[in-house]
């Protein structure tokens, strides 16, 4: 009876949604049936704002007439009529709600913002419906108490554990009379994620630094100076320069701007762009965010949410992944004390004098532009003479694409028949070695004041045998637009960036499942991130390098002799940027280990004494991301996950040593990679999975020679 009441809780709360959908005309729809264009991909001439509410809500209203069918079923819980038939529902949600996501992140507006904390709680609703409906769970524990019986293939047998790991994680087994809470928690918590990401692109908007004094760009090039202009232009701003706000705490140009005032002006309102006390402050929303996962924990047994989260991921306990971290923290914290004592030998050099007259001390704002001095003394490399080698075109299709091809055989044709959401994105097709083709990719590189920082890969469309769905696949970053009619120069960090989400990008097209919840990408996070990392590696392989990485006036590659220095810095700053990476994921692993019964008050004094409990407040190093802006963890499904780059890059490392022990770039090897990582989606337990590639589990040092620790 009471499970009755629940169903209609959610029908009462979606009845809204679904009278709109039919007083709304549905014929003109463009996501009503599949696009028909190639792959199905999304037909961006016809999709307009207005046609994403309608057809989210009527794809909400089926998929929970399909699932009611299911549970409802008179017949015997069967792997067909309940598994299968999960599997082949939703796909008009599905349909509209990814292109959505695509473009909630990638190429938002204020209507779309609205109707993204318009639609989050509806979601959430449905979800509730879904993973809280005992008839339907009873159904999966039947079949799951039974599978050893069912003589199933491996992947449907997995299948059927994930679902039912899956409702059990998501609070099926909640006592009834607490299921209208976790309900309440997880429509509010859906709602203040969406507010999060909204206020968090308008914040880094509001902070941008504008100034029409040139002086104030001492040490930018004539190209970055004129795409700055070009920022200000774009904003209004004719005759100004603006410097955008990145979502990262150090910002690119902090690397270049000699004036330390300007310096210290830009870092500043980075740092403190979500706590000015305005519309776009996000203090609130995360501390309550972080109160609602630690009631759900306990709703569902657990002491923390980070006990909950890490329940299905490689790491298994938060325990385990503290005891990692730790593991690398007394090297991270040696390196970088020593970088600092020697960029503070760079900084008394300069004989840069503070407003007293005396040596400046290394602040944050600072490290970027004197560890890129030490790195010339040093390493004898500057920043401007090898960022011309590295024509983003080049880097793209003779660097990333080149790359795949000598490992896994295959190839890319860009295509102008496809439509495009902004003007900016490329579209290629993608075919194996057979010629066959295999997948659409989409790039979406330059940042915009409507995109959201940092950089992702994501489905447009899953592959899957069961849908007869090929792979539709995205690439975002936030790489510099150039002043019309220059070059796209970038750094050899966003080369790395690049070469990072290719991976992810490759790990999606490569999915070779017959079911969508275990295809491609779908894994563990601390998993997911092997296949991204562990493509890094080939952006300095010398067979890779000296095909991109060329002059983009002469056309001659990079010297020898220069690609050395380059390759040389690898370890360089490497203590900076672990522990930077290390202070974030601890911070995020304090914020979901709390138990609920704190009270905080002050979210900044929080993040300050957990940085000192974890050892690591080092004032010359700020985390890579503060609680504030921190995205990953309060809007982008990395909660009590942050770890995971960290753990991905001893998986990463340890499988790039393999192939240096076994010959290196080789097709043979690439197959191997494929078929035993890249092509195998959550089909298997992935801890077995990377033992079997490897030969052994995974060792940490590869990781820390990797760093150059």
């Amino acid at each position: 009876m009471k499970q009755n009441i629940l169903i209609i809780i959610v029908i009462l709360m979606l009845n809204a949604c679904t009278q709109a959908v039919k007083n709304e005309d549905m014929t003109n729809n463009p996501f009503m049936q599949p696009s028909g264009l190639p792959y199905n991909a999304p037909d961006f001439a016809k999709i307009e704002v207005g046609h994403f509410k309608p057809a989210i809500e009527a794809g909400i209203t089926q998929h929970l007439a399909e699932i009611d069918s299911i549970a409802n079923n008179p017949e015997t819980a069967a792997f067909d009529n309940t598994i299968v038939a999960m599997e082949k529902s939703g796909q008009l949600l599905s349909r509209a709600f990814s292109v959505f996501n695509l473009l909630a992140g990638a190429d938002t507006n204020d209507e779309m913002q609205a109707l993204q904390e318009e639609i989050s709680p509806q979601i959430a609703a449905l979800s509730n419906a879904i993973y809280l409906n005992n008839k339907l769970f009873a159904r999966i524990k039947s079949i799951y108490d039974r599978r050893e019986s069912l003589s199933l293939d491996a992947e449907s047998k997995r299948l059927i554990e994930y679902y039912f790991d899956k409702f059990v994680l998501q609070g099926a087994n909640i006592p009834e009379q607490d299921k209208p809470e976790f309900m309440a928690l997880n429509e509010e918590e859906a709602t203040l994620i969406s507010r999060f990401s909204n206020k968090l692109l308008a914040a880094a908007k509001a902070a941008a630094w504008t100034t029409d004094d040139t002086d104030q760009l001492n040490g930018l090039s004539d190209a970055e100076v004129q795409s700055l202009a070009q920022n200000a232009t774009n904003a209004g701003l004719e005759g100004k320069y603006m410097i955008p706000i990145h979502n990262t705490t150090q910002q690119p140009l902090l690397q270049s701007l000699t004036d330390r005032s300007v310096r210290e002006e830009l870092f500043r309102r980075g740092w403190s762009r979500t706590e000015n006390g305005d519309d776009n402050d996000t203090r609130d929303i995360i501390v309550r965010i972080a109160k609602i996962r630690a009631r759900q924990a306990k709703l569902l047994g657990y002491g923390n949410f980070a006990e909950w989260k890490l329940k299905d991921q490689m790491a298994k306990k938060p325990e385990a992944a503290m005891t990692f971290m730790s593991k690398l923290s007394p090297g991270a914290l040696e390196k970088a004390k020593l970088e600092a004592k020697r960029i503070q030998e760079m900084i008394d050099l300069s004989g840069e004098k503070d407003a007293d007259g005396k040596n400046i001390k290394l602040e944050p704002w600072d490290w970027n532009i004197y560890a890129e001095q030490v790195r010339k003394a040093d390493y004898d490399l500057d920043e401007n003479r090898i960022k011309p080698y590295f024509l983003l075109a080049n880097v793209l299709e003779k660097g990333a694409f080149y790359a795949a091809g000598k490992l896994y055989g295959i190839t890319f044709k860009e295509r102008f028949d496809i439509p495009v959401y902004q003007e900016d994105v490329r579209v290629f097709e993608v075919f194996e070695e057979n010629g066959e083709s295999m997948a659409l990719f989409y790039t979406d590189f330059f940042k915009r004041d409507n995109k959201l920082g940092g950089a992702w890969m994501g489905n447009v469309i899953e592959q899957s045998k069961l849908l007869g769905a090929k792979p539709v696949i995205y690439n975002v970053c936030n790489f510099t637009k150039p002043a019309p009619g220059l070059p796209a120069l970038i750094s050899f960090d966003d080369v790395t960036t690049l070469f990072h989400e290719f991976g992810h990008a490759l790990h999606g097209l490569f999915a070779n499942q017959y079911y969508p919840s275990l295809s491609g990408t779908n894994v563990a996070r601390d998993f997911v991130e092997l296949p991204s990392q562990f493509n890094e590696h080939w952006s300095l392989y010398p067979e890779v390098f000296k095909n991109y990485a060329i002059h983009y006036e002469t056309g001659e590659p990079m010297p020898e002799d220069l690609a050395e220095k380059l390759k040389k810095t690898s370890t360089f700053n490497q203590g900076y940027m672990l522990t930077e990476l290390l202070e974030a994921a601890l911070l995020d692993m304090e914020w979901h280990t709390l138990t609920g019964d704190e009270t905080i008050v002050d979210p900044v004094k929080f993040e300050q004494e957990a940085l000192d409990r974890t050892g690591l407040n080092i004032k010359e190093i700020p985390p890579r991301y503060r609680s504030t802006y921190f995205l990953h963890i309060w809007g982008n499904g990395y909660a009590a996950g942050y770890y995971a780059y960290l753990w991905a890059e001893m998986l990463d490392n340890d499988a790039y040593s393999w192939f240096e022990e076994n010959g290196g770039m080789t097709r043979a090897n690439g197959q191997r990679f494929r078929d035993m990582i890249l092509s195998q989606g959550n089909t298997q337990d992935l801890e077995k999975l990377f033992i079997s590639f490897r030969g052994r589990e995974p060792d940490v040092k590869p990781l820390l020679k990797h760093r150059g620790l």
